[in-house]
């Protein structure tokens, strides 16, 4: 009974006192959750671990209290391997629920983490307050000259346990790190956007927009007929230029941003499909995309508005300028892996990609045709009430990437020195061959409408952007002007 009340004192009561800490910690002005609940399990670990040496009298006991205060050490490993498993690794899951309440003592700080998404601590939280106590402990009685001694067997069976648990834990964490990334999380429009999209907004007053050097052409006064418009991220810019110029004291309306909106390509494209807006700009729509608007019973109609080139992009270090089709569908479909195989370093090849329906995405399936898509790198993300979501990684810089965009969103919107344009089979995506159309991935911006929308405005308005002003205005934003 002695040894069952040390064990649920010296890891249950204590711990749990421990936990409470952390939120003292944060309330403090600390915001990085992870420190704040180690360092109080840490140290106050080692305090109860040199408060248990000290108490060890030489004797027989000193080992095996040892191996009971193994007991939760152990315990731990082996439901983290079990719990690893079944996840796959993610923290996010809500099995992980058991395995909190498998570690009652650290819950406080297991609930803090949930909701910070900072699903880690469910094994650093117990292996930090554990590993302490073990450690101070063993280094408290050894200083007292004691011997800790063992038996081979037991010995070899600890250290089989730990290395089974640990090792199968932390190998499955290993093989999740090379295909989800922790995230960077988008910090504009909502969370919608990783851009900054306020120089383009027609209620910012120094906004960056083009302005025409004479009245336009096409007019709308009152807000009941200006169309509501929303799409792609890297659309944004033309779309708000071109209701800056054509609707009639835009700035100045109370809520414009209802009018001027921004979602992203897969909420704008449904909201066109379901009437809240009424046009998308883009590229081209995916196939799941086409056939929910057949499912929906919409027919698109689909106005070109101006040329942009679909480009990949690399770390500037990296020695490769240039691939060819077959090469991108083969970095893409996961058989070529390394660097080396394309004449540049011998690095593992990160190939990054972009979430299902999305327009860029959704001009690779066009590139990769017949030819399977390997699975994206994923990034855990947390959500907006707490937890852990998976979501389709955004595009990291590192010296072995590999990421593809719009031109204009790489280098106008999101200029940088860091990313090399890649050349696709020796043609350099420059507006020159964009325009003839000799750079292989030149690709058509969208106006899409739907066929039975009634508002009078949409067709002059559409016809304006493919005339000289809005041809000017897609130009002067940074895309290719439509060819006569």
């Amino acid at each position: 009974m002695k040894k069952l009340g040390a064990l649920f004192l010296y890891f249950g009561i204590i711990p749990f006192g421990l936990s409470f800490l952390t939120i003292v910690i944060l309330m403090s002005g600390i915001d990085n959750v992870m420190v704040s609940s180690l360092i109080p399990l840490i140290i106050g670990g080692g305090i109860i671990g040199f408060n248990a040496g000290k108490k060890e009298k030489q004797n027989e006991k000193s080992y095996s209290r040892l191996l009971l205060f193994l007991i939760p050490l152990l315990y731990t490993g082996i439901l983290w391997a079990i719990f690893m498993v079944i996840t796959d690794g993610f923290y996010g899951s809500d099995i992980w629920l058991f395995f909190g309440i498998s570690h009652i003592a650290f819950a406080p700080i297991f609930l803090i983490g949930s909701f910070m998404g900072v699903g880690g601590l469910f094994i650093w939280a117990p292996l930090a307050y554990e590993l302490a106590f073990i450690f101070v402990f063993i280094f408290t009685v050894m200083v007292r000259k004691e011997r800790l001694i063992f038996t081979w067997k037991q010995l070899l069976t600890i250290l089989l346990i730990s290395m089974i648990a640990f090792g199968t834990g932390a190998n499955i964490q290993w093989q999740r790190s090379k295909n989800v990334l922790p995230s960077y999380g988008f910090d504009y429009g909502g969370g919608y956007s990783s851009t900054d999209l306020t120089p383009y907004s027609v209620t910012n007053w120094n906004n960056r927009l083009p302005k025409l050097d004479e009245e336009a052409a096409f007019n709308i006064t009152e807000r009941k007929d200006m169309p509501i418009l929303d799409g792609a991220e890297a659309a944004y810019p033309v779309y708000s230029a071109f209701a800056n110029s054509t609707y009639e004291n835009i700035a100045r309306l109370n809520h414009s941003e209802e009018i001027v909106t921004f979602t992203n390509t897969i909420y704008a494209y449904e909201r066109l499909l379901s009437g809240e807006i009424d046009i998308y700009f883009g590229a081209e729509p995916s196939k799941s995309q086409i056939e929910m608007a057949k499912k929906a019973g919409k027919e698109l109609v689909m106005t070109p508005i101006g040329k942009e080139a679909f480009v990949f992009f690399v770390n500037p270090d990296n020695k490769v300028n240039s691939l060819t089709v077959p090469e991108i569908k083969s970095i893409y479909s996961g058989k070529i892996k390394n660097w080396s195989e394309l004449n540049g370093s011998n690095e593992r090849i990160v190939a990054f990609q972009r979430p299902e329906n999305s327009g860029s995405q959704t001009l690779l399936e066009k590139i990769m045709g017949d030819t399977p898509i390997m699975k994206p790198l994923k990034e855990e993300v947390p959500r907006g009430m707490g937890g852990i979501m998976e979501q389709v990684a955004d595009y990291r810089n590192y010296k072995n990437a590999i990421g593809f965009s719009f031109r204009f969103f790489a280098t106008g919107m999101n200029p940088s020195s860091d990313i090399k344009l890649l050349a696709i089979n020796g043609v350099e995506p420059n507006p020159v061959n964009i325009s003839s159309e000799k750079y292989p991935f030149t690709a058509s911006l969208y106006a899409i409408s739907l066929k039975d929308n009634q508002k009078e405005t949409i067709r002059p308005f559409l016809e304006w952007m493919q005339g000289p002003q809005g041809q000017k205005i897609v130009e002067e934003v940074g895309y290719i002007k439509l060819q006569k």
